[in-house]
C-alpha cells in the first residue's frame, strides 16, 4: 500500500510513502485520544499563541510550500502561494477571534443565570480533497483546533507529501504530537476508523458518491458530519451587467486553480438581450488563455491533476459535442507531456448531455442562454447542486432578485464566489450541509451546553 504523488506537468514521481496497517493506524488512535484529553484543558488563549506561530512559520515558508503544491497537484505556482498565504491568514483570524466566539452565551430565562457553553467533541476526522492541498484541510483544521478539538486528517492520496507538511508544521509551532495526525490509510480502512469510539465526528469534502457513503457510516454510528460536495455552479449575467467587467471576471471565474474548484463557475447563464455580446467576448478570451508550466509566471492555466482527470473531462466534452454542443474555444486535450486541457466554451449545450448534466472539473464553462432574469433563475436552480452561485448586474433589482431566489449556501454579487474566514461556507441541496469557517464553523463540532442555575 504505497501513496505516491506524480507531477502534472512532467508526469515525473514527486515522493512516494507507505500506508498504515491496523497497527499503525490503532497507534494513531491512541496519540489522537491522549493528545485529546490535554488539547481540552489548554486555554484558549494558549492555542491562539501556538495557533500565531503555525502562521508565522507557514508565511517564512510560503515558496517553499507553494512548490510542493505546484508539483503535486498543478497548480500555478502564483496560485500556490497564495493558497499558503491564505492558510496563514485563516490561522491569525481565529487565533484573534476564537476566544471571543467560544465565550459562554448568557440568556435570559426562568433560571436566575443561564446559557450556553461550546466544548469541544473529541477527535475529528477529516477526509480531504486534492485540488487544494493546504487549505481544504486548514479551513476545518484550524477552527476545530481552536475549540479544543484535535484532527485526523485522511488526504487525498496524491498529495501526501502536503500532508506531511501540514503535520510538521503544527508539530514545529509547538502543538503536541497528536494533536495533529496525519493517516496514510486506503478508503477501505475509512469505515473502521468512523466506526471506533474514539472518533467523535467526521468532515468530508469530495464528491457526491463519497459523502453520501460518508454520511451512512457517520449515521450509523450517531457520529456528526460536515459534507461539502462541490456543484456546477451558476454565474448569471444580467440584462444592467457591465460587460467589460464581468467578461473579465468570468474568465478567472471558470480556469481559477486550472478550473478544479469546486466554487469555480462552471454554467454561465445569460439574458438574451446580452448573450450575443457575452458569448462572443468571453469566447475570444477565453482561447487566448495560455497553459504551460505551472512554475512559468507567464503560465496562466496549468495541467490537470492526473491522467484520469483528464481522460474523464475529455470523454464528458466529447460526448457533448456529439449530441450537438458547438465549440466556441478550446475543446479537446492537448498533446505533448502533461495533463492540460484548454480553456473551452461550450454554447448550444443539449439538456441530456454530459456537460448539462455532470459537474464539470477543468476549465470547461457551459454557456446558456435565457429568456430574462426569471427564467436565468429557473435555469440556475435545474440542478441538483447548491453550492454557491454568483450575479452579475449594476441594476439593485436584479442583484436582489437572484440573492432573494437562488437555492445555493452561498450568492456573490459582482464578485467571484470566494471562502474568507469571516464567513460560513458550505452549500445546500446535494452540494452537502454543515459549514466551515466564520463562528458557524468553530462550533460544527463542539458540544453547545446548557446551563442553568435556578
Amino acid at each position: 500500500m504505497t501513496f505516491t504523488s506524480i507531477n502534472p506537468y512532467s508526469e515525473r514521481v514527486v515522493a512516494q510513502y507507505e500506508g498504515l496497517d491496523a497497527h499503525g493506524v490503532e497507534d494513531a488512535l491512541v496519540r489522537a485520544h491522549t493528545a485529546y484529553q490535554m488539547w481540552r484543558d489548554v486555554e484558549v488563549k494558549d492555542r491562539a499563541e501556538l495557533m500565531n506561530r503555525a502562521a508565522e512559520l507557514l508565511e517564512g515558508e510560503i515558496p517553499v510550500v507553494a512548490e510542493l503544491m505546484t508539483s503535486e497537484m498543478g497548480k500555478t505556482f502564483a496560485a500556490a502561494k497564495g493558497e499558503a498565504a491564505k492558510c496563514a491568514l485563516t490561522m491569525r483570524y481565529y487565533a484573534q477571534h476564537a476566544p471571543s466566539m467560544l465565550e459562554d452565551e448568557i440568556i435570559p430565562s426562568t433560571a436566575s443565570f443561564s446559557g450556553v457553553r461550546y466544548e469541544p467533541s473529541g477527535p475529528i476526522l477529516a477526509i480531504m480533497p486534492w485540488n487544494f492541498p493546504l487549505w481544504q484541510v486548514v479551513r476545518f483544521a484550524v477552527p476545530s483546533l481552536m475549540a479544543g478539538n484535535v484532527v485526523l486528517v485522511k488526504h487525498a492520496p496524491n498529495v501526501p507529501s502536503c500532508a506531511l507538511y501540514l503535520e510538521d508544521l503544527f508539530v514545529r509551532a509547538g502543538f503536541a504530537k497528536g494533536v495533529v495526525t496525519n493517516l496514510f490509510v486506503e478508503v477501505d480502512q475509512l469505515p473502521a476508523i468512523i466506526a471506533d469510539s474514539r472518533v467523535r465526528g467526521v468532515t468530508l469534502t469530495g464528491s457526491e458518491r463519497a459523502g453520501r457513503a460518508v454520511a451512512e457510516l457517520a449515521g450509523r454510528h450517531l457520529k456528526k458530519c460536515v459534507l461539502e460536495l462541490g456543484g456546477s455552479d451558476p454565474f448569471i449575467v444580467g440584462s444592467s451587467a457591465v460587460m467589460d467587467r464581468t467578461v473579465a471576471h468570468a474568465v478567472t471565474a471558470r480556469i481559477q486553480n486550472n478550473g478544479q474548484a469546486c466554487i469555480a463557475a462552471k454554467r454561465f447563464i445569460v439574458v438574451a438581450e446580452r448573450s450575443e455580446e457575452f458569448v462572443e467576448r468571453f469566447s475570444e478570451e477565453m482561447a487566448q488563455v495560455t497553459t504551460g508550466d505551472p512554475m512559468d509566471p507567464a503560465t496562466v492555466l496549468g495541467p490537470l491533476v492526473s491522467r484520469a482527470q483528464l481522460d474523464l473531462l475529455s470523454a464528458q466534452v466529447a460526448s457533448s459535442i456529439a449530441q450537438g454542443a458547438v465549440v466556441r474555444a478550446g475543446g479537446a486535450a492537448l498533446e505533448g507531456r502533461g495533463f492540460f486541457f484548454p480553456a473551452t466554451v461550450l454554447t448550444d449545450v443539449p439538456a441530456d448531455a454530459r456537460a448539462a448534466r455532470e459537474e464539470l472539473f477543468g476549465p470547461v464553462a457551459v454557456v446558456q442562454v435565457a429568456r430574462d432574469l426569471d427564467q436565468a433563475i429557473d435555469l440556475a436552480n435545474a440542478t441538483p447542486w447548491g453550492l454557491s452561485g454568483s450575479v452579475w448586474a449594476s441594476d439593485a433589482r436584479e442583484i436582489d432578485a437572484v440573492i432573494e431566489r437562488l437555492d445555493v449556501g452561498m450568492v456573490f454579487a459582482n464578485a467571484i464566489v470566494a471562502s474568507v474566514p469571516e464567513l460560513p461556507f458550505g452549500g445546500t441541496k446535494n452540494s452537502g450541509f454543515g459549514r466551515e469557517l466564520s463562528v458557524s464553523g468553530l462550533r460544527e463540532f463542539t458540544n453547545a451546553k446548557t446551563f442553568y442555575v435556578a
